[in-house]
């Protein structure tokens, strides 16, 4: 298995539904760019259910690997060559979903600190660069978590707006800059390059709020 994320979301005992989440917007959980995708059979969504329900109620990790991968090739096999046809999106995806499934699992932090000096060496081994990790009183600093995105790694910080959760990545520009805003489903992103360097900041925010806060970092 090729994607790093679906491996850690398997590790950490992730729930089906959560699996399903990240691969339904990965391309690198497809099977691949040429390979031919097919409608699953019917009846088989109803099998695979009736499966996880039984290894749910099992303790051992081995019958949750076995789970999970059946999760991951059900979903991966009944993708279509529409999502292949979709993928100059799919940076953008990849971004909304990693901030949908930080706020629908149970890794929101790997690293849960409201103090700079604690969240910024944490990244220390594993980033090949160092985020500034500012804290604003309107913004507060909440920690930080590992992300990848382009097969590399990259830093999430997460930050509170009245409850509302703000996750900033950060990441090195490994192809082309991403620098837009756009909204989808009620959430807005902003991205900007900056010194060879990707940021996305996501949330749920009013846009007014993300575009402070997203001007607030810049001007750090």
């Amino acid at each position: 298995m090729s994607c790093e994320i679906a491996r850690r979301l398997m590790e950490s005992g992730e729930s089906a539904a959560a699996i399903q989440t990240h691969t339904a917007s990965c391309l690198s959980c497809a099977i691949g760019e040429n390979t031919s995708y097919y409608e699953a059979p019917a009846g088989l969504e109803e099998k695979i259910r009736a499966s996880l329900a039984t290894e749910r109620h099992r303790p051992s990790r081995r019958n949750w690997w076995a789970a999970a991968a059946v999760a991951l090739l059900v979903v991966s096999g009944t993708l279509t060559v529409d999502l292949v046809r979709q993928s100059g999106n799919a940076m953008e995806t990849a971004i909304l979903s990693a901030h949908l499934r930080s706020l629908e699992g149970t890794h929101l932090l790997d690293v849960p600190s409201s103090d700079q000096h604690t969240v910024k060496p944490w990244f220390n081994g594993k980033l090949d660069f160092s985020p500034a990790v500012p804290s604003f009183p309107d913004f507060p600093l909440l920690g930080g978590r590992l992300e990848y995105f382009e097969a590399h790694p990259a830093a999430a910080l997460i930050y509170d707006r009245g409850q509302h959760m703000i996750n900033l990545f950060i990441w090195h520009v490994n192809g082309s800059t991403l620098e837009k805003t756009w909204t989808s489903n009620g959430y807005h992103v902003i991205c900007w390059a900056k010194d060879r360097m990707n940021y996305c900041a996501v949330s749920d925010v009013n846009a007014a709020e993300l575009d402070r806060f997203a001007a607030l970092y810049r001007a750090n």
